[in-house]
């Protein structure tokens, strides 16, 4: 633990320095899912596709993901107060070209940026955090609260910009984060001192090339995961080239990294047989995480909620969310067995998508969907923080930077697959179930005659003339189609969730071997975001 006085002046108060932390990490948090805060609604300020604003929330997440290894060397290169004031010009410049373009390009590129400062945020944050905990419990702690934050993002952004967005253009939350950095520059510019974590390490032999061959590899894993449906996979130029170089430079990064000295990520990582076990729990923890989206998409396609009402209803996870992280933090510190803990957070996910899959109706009260979202955040918070730990706990301390990369890597990529998922359920099985109801419906179905002559009938008698009553039943008809056609394509994604989350828990309660993993966290570890 460093002195008192050292980082931030001596006159600052304990509890002044943890707000002055939290205000630091926030803003950059926020802007991480900002975008998925109201799809449609970023997709019309700049004229998009609701793809490209997935795609958006990816390229920040590759920014993040590609530059956690080459981020270190500048760590080393400025002092803390120093990094700190660069990183929120940053955030602060690349926000206002956010907010001003209507270019989704200008956008793409420093959405990108954006993802690379967040990395060095994120880094710095947790290096000084970390600096002040002195046992195993503190860190535990510390890495449960972040962790417990990040998970708390998605249902967070929909609440506090619900208002706004509501009131004015979409932009205007990246202005809203643009003014959020400053009460952070001021308190850092007052409180620290500028000193260094560590000795000086000269800017050399920076390892660009393995930064370009890595970052472009997940760029364009995310650009086939986002816009593969959409333009029938293979069949498509754009897709077909894409997979052909993500394998030309994931070969050439993964080749370089076999033969440099110092490589940006050691594969000695991947011999280790929990350490495998943890990437792929991790990539299937993220993908049943991201599912949730859909119950938020059908409070609004179907139920006909508005936002602000929505961001309301998903506190709910996060109190759940915030539950789960403090029981998962008390198993940790107990060293109970990580094979329990997966087990009752999958059985948690499992019993959610189970029970929401029955819930998925054309009317329902909200209070119905109370129980379902506190569960759902009770699982998520159980299993983020002991998954990423025993990941980076799998390895030798050697090679726990690696190990952390790595980590990271995999969340990124549940990311990834969810959003694939998703968009394959969403455009082909949603287009089955379209067609086999407009089937259904025809002058030979007595049964939606009925149904059609009743609306119109009811138009008519509400004052409505017969050709407008008309008109306004087959729109009627139509919205009646695209909910139950949403509601088929949850109730078909929920039951392959319910059905990959069996299959986890079955083979995690049968693999003994995970146990001999203990979930430490020693003080020279490096922080695993």
């Amino acid at each position: 633990m460093l002195p008192k006085g050292f980082l931030f002046k001596k006159w600052v108060p304990e509890w002044l320095i943890k707000i002055t932390l939290f205000i630091v990490l926030l803003p950059s948090l926020v802007l991480f899912f900002l975008p998925m805060a109201n799809i449609n609604a970023a997709a019309g300020n700049t004229g998009s596709e609701t793809y490209d604003v997935y795609f958006s929330v990816s390229l920040f997440y590759a920014g993040y993901v590609s530059f956690f290894s080459l981020e270190r060397r500048f760590f080393k290169f400025l002092a803390a107060k120093e990094y700190f004031i660069v990183i929120t010009i940053i955030q602060i410049i690349s926000s206002y070209i956010c907010y001003s373009t209507k270019e989704i390009t200008v956008l793409f590129i420093f959405r990108f940026i954006q993802g690379m400062a967040f990395t060095m945020t994120v880094n710095l944050s947790l290096a000084l955090i970390y600096a002040r905990l002195r046992t195993e419990r503190a860190r535990v702690i510390g890495y449960s609260i972040f962790f417990g934050m990040l998970v708390c993002m998605i249902p967070f952004n929909n609440f506090i910009t619900a208002e706004i967005i509501d009131s004015f253009d979409f932009n205007i939350v990246y202005k809203c984060a643009m003014f959020s950095y400053l009460p952070s520059l001021i308190a850092l510019l007052l409180f620290m001192n500028n000193v260094r974590l560590d000795v000086k390490f000269p800017l050399y032999q920076l390892d660009w090339a393995s930064f370009t061959f890595y970052a472009i590899s997940i760029c364009l894993i995310g650009y086939i995961m986002v816009y593969g449906q959409e333009y029938y996979w293979l069949e498509d130029q754009r897709i077909f080239w894409s997979v052909i170089s993500i394998f030309i430079f994931g070969g050439l990064f993964i080749l370089r990294q076999s033969r440099l000295k110092r490589p940006y990520f050691d594969l000695e990582v991947f011999k280790y047989r929990n350490f495998k076990i943890g990437a792929l729990i991790i990539v299937i923890f993220y993908v049943c995480r991201f599912a949730f989206s859909i119950t938020t998409t059908y409070f609004l396609t179907v139920l006909k909620l508005d936002p602000i009402h929505v961001g309301q209803i998903t506190l709910i996870n996060v109190f759940g969310i915030i539950i789960g992280v403090i029981i998962s933090g008390v198993f940790v510190l107990q060293h109970r067995p990580i094979r329990l803990l997966w087990i009752y957070g999958f059985s948690l996910l499992l019993l959610y998508h189970a029970w929401m899959i029955f819930l998925f109706t054309t009317q329902a009260n909200e209070n119905n969907f109370y129980i379902p979202l506190l569960i759902q955040g009770l699982g998520v918070g159980t299993l983020m923080t002991p998954s990423i730990i025993f990941m980076v706990s799998s390895v030798p301390e050697r090679l726990s930077v690696t190990s952390a990369g790595m980590c990271l890597f995999m969340r990124c990529l549940g990311f990834y697959v969810s959003i694939g998922l998703m968009n394959y359920f969403d455009l082909y099985a949603k287009s089955k179930h379209f067609n086999t109801f407009q089937d259904k419906i025809s002058n030979l179905n007595p049964v939606a005659l009925q149904s059609v002559s009743n609306i119109k009938n009811i138009l008519i008698q509400d004052g409505a003339t017969s050709a407008y009553a008309a008109k306004a039943t087959n729109k009627v008809l139509i919205n009646t189609i695209s909910a139950q056609n949403h509601i088929r394509y949850a109730v078909d994604y929920y039951e392959m969730i319910c059905a990959v989350i069996i299959i986890s828990l079955i083979v995690i309660a049968l693999f003994p071997y995970i146990n001999r993993t203990v979930l430490t966290l020693s003080k020279n570890q490096p922080s695993p975001f």
